[in-house]
């Protein structure tokens, strides 16, 4: 079984709990601390695959590691730890984000801009972009780049939108030279 397929197995069964206890937006905003800590810190995963230790010893540091959250993320990730699967821990929480935003018909947006977009610039965004992709909202994520020169570029999942000045550029250059 492929690994995206792992990750997306436990991913379910958590957010069947989750939603089951109506902790969804509480279990998604632990899961991304989880994931923040093992991208944070690479030797987290390391240790998880190193035959070195035992699997007591590897929960052990997990439930140091992640005492504050709930029960349900604690036991998903020491179970993904007993069998042999802690290399899944980012991919269960990349899957469970994915399922959550589907539950409230909500898409994780990158938006490229030359400056910080203000909280109204955001909505805007937000709720024009929205309908092209058919979500109620976006979560934006805004990455400054000094490079588009002026305008946007939203990226959505796999679609990327380019209303970037560089980008029109770009695509009047290729006009032209064809």
């Amino acid at each position: 079984m492929s690994s995206s397929a792992v990750a997306k197995r436990y991913a379910l069964a958590l957010f069947e709990i989750s939603k089951e206890n109506k902790q969804i937006e509480t279990v998604e905003a632990e899961l991304r601390v989880v994931k923040q800590v093992f991208l944070d810190n690479k030797e987290l995963g390391v240790l998880l695959e190193t035959p070195r230790l035992t699997v007591q010893k590897k929960k052990a540091i997990l439930k140091d590691a992640f005492a504050n959250v709930s029960l349900p993320v604690l036991n998903t990730i020491l179970l993904l730890t007993d069998r042999h699967r802690g290399d899944q821990i980012v991919g269960v929480v990349d899957a469970f984000i994915e399922l959550a935003n589907e539950e409230h018909g909500i898409a994780d947006a990158t938006v490229y801009s030359v400056h910080s977009l203000t909280d109204d610039e955001k909505n805007a965004v937000s709720a024009s972009f929205s309908k092209r992709v058919g979500k109620k909202s976006l979560r934006i994520t805004n990455v400054r780049d000094e490079d588009l020169l002026g305008g946007l570029k939203v990226h959505i999942g796999n679609r990327i939108f380019d209303g970037s000045l560089k980008g029109k550029l770009n695509r009047l250059e290729r006009e032209l030279v064809r």
